[in-house]
């Protein structure tokens, strides 16, 4: 199943890069956030590819969420985000991905984030481990261990949502912070995944669409075990308020 799922993230990213190049009309969606017509094409095609795979429910970030007294029996589902990152798409700086994940009893067992300006894709899957796949098809094992926290660590932060009290935050938790690196959406799990920064802090709420894929290429980056992980998934609300990944 994970190289259908490879598969139909690069044809989501084909169709994005359809419109990367072209002036970008910006919609704005309920929460005012922005929508493109990227957005929509990858969401689609996304769409119509898994219900041959597997006919499960699906979440995405585009289509209608369905209410909590209608999920709360699913044992296994998918969750997407076509195109996460739509500010990095908007800004042209690459750093945008699709996600897809498969979510089982609240957990993210599969999970793919592919980078359709690079043509670059990160896998994790449970028993499985975590992958990087480069532009030329070659896959490599990646892999991510627990950081020392006697020593500053390098810390992973949204290119697009800065926090002022971030060093704050974590000094709170004996975490000392040594240097920052900037990443914009999903990226940010998979530079945990791959070992080139120690933590990814998020202190503002995100959504289960934001981080399950990349929470699942994080979580089976473990050597001999999986990587801890707070998220949980399918809850009342689909909303997370912080965490740290990487600890």
């Amino acid at each position: 199943m994970i190289n259908e799922l490879i598969t139909l993230s690069k044809e989501a990213g084909k169709a994005i890069l359809s419109y990367y190049d072209e002036p970008i009309k910006v919609y704005k969606k309920a929460e005012n956030s922005p929508l493109t017509l990227a957005d929509l094409a990858a969401h689609n095609l996304i769409l119509d590819g898994l219900k041959q795979l597997k006919n499960i429910p699906i979440i995405s970030e585009e289509g209608d969420i369905p209410d909590y007294q209608d999920r709360k029996e699913w044992t296994q589902y998918w969750l997407i985000d076509p195109l996460d990152g739509t500010k990095e798409f908007i800004n042209g700086n690459g750093e945008f991905t699709v996600n897809i994940a498969l979510i089982k009893e609240g957990i993210p067992t599969i999970g793919v984030v592919s980078l359709p300006a690079k043509d670059i894709t990160y896998t994790g899957e449970k028993d499985q481990g975590s992958f990087l796949i480069d532009d030329k098809g070659l896959k490599t094992r990646i892999h991510s261990t627990q950081p020392d926290l006697s020593s500053p660590l390098t810390v992973v932060v949204s290119r697009s949502h800065a926090s002022n009290t971030l060093d704050e935050k974590l000094a709170e938790r004996g975490i000392r912070v040594g240097k920052k690196i900037k990443a914009g959406s999903s990226l940010k799990f998979c530079r945990v995944a791959e070992g080139s920064v120690d933590i990814y802090p998020r202190f503002g709420p995100t959504m289960e669409w934001d981080t399950a894929a990349g929470d699942a290429v994080y979580r089976y980056s473990g050597i001999q075990s999986e990587r801890n992980s707070t998220l949980l998934y399918n809850k009342p609300s689909l909303k997370h308020l912080e965490f740290i990944i990487g600890l």
